[in-house]
């Protein structure tokens, strides 16, 4: 009787533990952000280990088809502009599965690049295996790395700035003071934000 006793406490505490343990959505801050390697528009191949060099790297989740994206392109060209010569490229990667997000295949993805002039690589989550390991869940939605020259430590999650919809009415630049603060040695004085954008779009 007490061993059937302590079986049923036993069965009471694993069913409880699976029903309260929160399942891992991705990486957290301060966490290693594995390598990675995807097909950039141009059909090189590229890694997160080629900006071992780096001080960082702000890799960005966006698309082409999502209003969200196209609105914060040129602000994403304008982070590369400023940020690369001071060692925070960015890396851009669309994660949404072409068959069920119209106008989001590989080759649309170059024309795109062109039309707007990217001045960074546009990678294609081709499969759908990276942006889980993220956690990412919109476009766009950016994750700052910082390289401590052992490993790339996630510093930052969430939106680009805090107006999506008109950048000459943005109060707070979530991911310039980031950058900025990580680049004066500082931890960023907001590790996250939400990211405001269309859900990424995956097989049914």
């Amino acid at each position: 009787m007490k061993a059937l006793k302590s079986i049923l406490v036993l069965a009471v505490v694993a069913v409880t533990v699976a029903f309260t343990t929160k399942a891992k959505k991705g990486y957290d801050i301060g966490d290693k952000v594995e390598n990675f390697t995807l097909k950039n528009i141009d059909g090189k191949m590229v890694s997160l280990n080629d900006y071992e060099s780096d001080k960082g790297v702000i890799v960005v989740f966006t698309c082409n088809h999502c209003p969200y994206s196209k609105m914060y392109e040129d602000r994403i060209i304008a982070l590369d502009k400023k940020y690369k010569s001071k060692g925070y490229p960015v890396v851009a990667i669309n994660p949404n599965d072409p068959a069920v997000s119209n106008g989001d295949d590989f080759d649309s993805m170059k024309v795109r690049a062109k039309s707007k002039g990217f001045t960074f690589p546009y990678l294609f989550d081709d499969g759908q295996k990276v942006f889980p390991k993220f956690g990412a869940t919109r476009t766009p939605h950016v994750f700052i790395l910082k390289n401590t020259k052992k490993n790339f430590v996630l510093s930052y999650i969430g939106a680009i700035d805090d107006n999506a919809r008109d950048a000459s009415g943005v109060n707070d630049l979530y991911v310039e003071n980031a950058v900025d603060d990580l680049l004066a040695g500082k931890s960023p004085r907001k590790t996250e934000t939400k990211a405001i954008g269309c859900s990424i779009k995956v097989a049914k």
